[in-house]
């Protein structure tokens, strides 16, 4: 008599396992729609680059709009202030006549200055691969091309993101930890 009631319990299990991938998936699929939609937005990235050889940081405040991405250093102090406009297309970064060569990170230009406006191109636009749950934060990997792919963690009451890991090559070559989203 109890061996009947096994397959339904086990259906029973089986539901509720997929309940929760679903409001993960509603939830940053909300996320990204909401962003999709947003004229202007703006954050802060602290952002570690892995390089073969050397691992460097910088804090960047970023602000979004129609005509594209500023992206302004606030840490390292000796840069801080030094600000980019980056519109779509550029491939290089100038500043006032400087330019600041931090290295790409991967054979396909991906690097620390570019890395936070590719965060928003890749929200807007990327497919979303994998979603799940994890430590109260709903986690998803989303594909923006070929060559790249970023994994996004975003508060699970509020939708707001928290941290970005951007990966090439199998290789995780940019953490982000992500503040003051508007």
């Amino acid at each position: 008599m109890k061996r009947r009631y096994l397959p339904l319990i086990l259906i029973c299990c089986l539901m509720l396992t997929g309940c929760g991938d679903s409001s993960a998936r509603d939830g940053v699929e909300k996320f990204c729609a909401q962003t999709a939609e947003k004229e202007e937005l703006g954050f802060t990235g602290r952002i570690r680059c892995e390089y073969d050889d050397k691992t460097v940081s910088f804090t960047l405040d970023t602000h979004a709009d129609a005509e594209g991405c500023t992206v302004s250093i606030v840490e390292p102090e000796l840069v801080r202030g030094i600000s980019a406009r980056i519109a779509a297309g550029e491939t290089s970064l100038e500043y006032e006549g400087l330019h600041l060569d931090t290295g790409a990170l991967d054979i396909y230009g991906l690097c620390p200055m570019s890395a936070l406006p590719l965060l928003i191109d890749t929200i807007k636009e990327g497919y979303i691969d994998t979603v799940w749950e994890e430590g109260g934060q709903y986690a998803a990997l989303i594909v923006p091309s070929d060559t790249l792919s970023v994994q996004l963690w975003l508060d699970k009451y509020t939708l707001e993101p928290v941290h970005a890991e951007f990966i090439s090559d199998g290789k995780v070559r940019i953490f982000a930890d992500i503040s003051n989203w508007y």
